[in-house]
């Protein structure tokens, strides 16, 4: 009987593991470098779950968070920023040098069932899951389980038109995946970074305090992103309904999101009062490994 699960977290830079007891409870925390190539991240993993279960005295089931996605056309990698993921089966390889199955699942979709399990959506049904960094995903959790939907992309805000565009967000911005106007190009942090300090600017994480200094190009900056997350959310809400929103990523801990957006959805949500709760996550940069685990119940697999 399965009762442990390991979570992998496969970055760009490293790859993460750890052991969660049933209770959710962290048994063991590693990570080493990433080989930066295909056959040595795999070997990579499965050394790490190999290891992880002899010093634990476990079995446990696997589940690994990867940046990209698997195709239900092809059954290989799609999208991963670690470009030398791309083509590869990497679930059924992996399976293959565990011999056992194993779950591989987007890393945004990690984050929200990290943060629907015991995270700051924990006891909500329905979790949409946001993901505002260098890029803007997001993930849908409905009654603890992922919905990934028909292609494997639910949740793709970051992918949707901005709504509702005026006129300080024209020209529509264009985007890497050829359309134009496309909701990450306004709320991501290189995009804020740059609307603030200029082109070629990709971090944002000082705008606050300098907003908060009396910086008021700062500000003004600010409450446009303020205003733009609040449209790309009020549509989520018109369409999911979702019982809350949990924001990761690199800007999450930015207060307006936080402190103006709810406000700023009322006109748009349609409904008499709109008060989803917006939540700062509770995981941290631990979300990603943590959801990675939960995609095994803590059952016989």
């Amino acid at each position: 009987m399965t009762t442990h699960r390991i979570g992998v977290d496969f970055g760009g830079t490293k790859i993460e593991i750890v052991v969660l007891a049933p209770d959710g409870t962290v048994v063991l925390r590693r990570r080493v470098p990433n080989p930066r190539t295909y056959q040595g991240a795999l070997s990579a993993v499965a050394e790490l779950v190999r290891a992880a279960e002899a010093d634990t005295g476990q079995d446990c089931s696997v589940g690994v968070g990867i940046p990209g996605a698997i195709s239900p056309t092809t059954g290989l990698v799609r999208n991963a920023n670690s470009v030398w993921l791309n083509g590869q089966a990497f679930d059924r390889d992996l399976a293959a040098a565990l011999g056992r199955p194993v779950r591989v699942e987007n890393d945004a979709n990690c984050f929200a069932l990290s943060e629907a399990a015991d995270g700051a959506g924990r006891g909500y049904e329905t979790v949409f899951g946001v993901i505002l960094g260098t890029g803007c995903g997001g993930a849908i959790v409905t009654q603890g389980r992922l919905l990934p939907g028909r292609h494997c992309i639910a949740g793709e805000w970051g992918h949707t038109p901005l709504p509702w565009p005026e006129g300080c967000d024209l020209p529509l911005r264009p985007c890497f995946c050829g359309n134009a106007g496309c909701l990450e190009r306004y709320v991501a942090g290189p995009s804020l970074a740059a609307e603030c300090d200029g082109p070629g600017q990709a971090d944002a994480s000082g705008i606050p305090a300098r907003a908060a200094a009396g910086d008021a190009h700062a500000a003004s900056v600010l409450a446009r992103h303020a205003d733009r997350v609040a449209r790309g959310l009020s549509v989520v809400v018109n369409i999911l309904d979702p019982d809350a929103v949990v924001i990761g990523g690199g800007l999450s801990n930015m207060a307006h999101l936080y402190e103006v957006v709810p406000g700023l959805m009322q006109r748009r949500v349609l409904a008499d009062r709109a008060d989803t709760p917006i939540l700062r996550n509770l995981h941290g940069d631990s979300s990603g490994v943590r959801g990675a685990a939960w995609l095994w119940p803590a059952t016989p697999v």
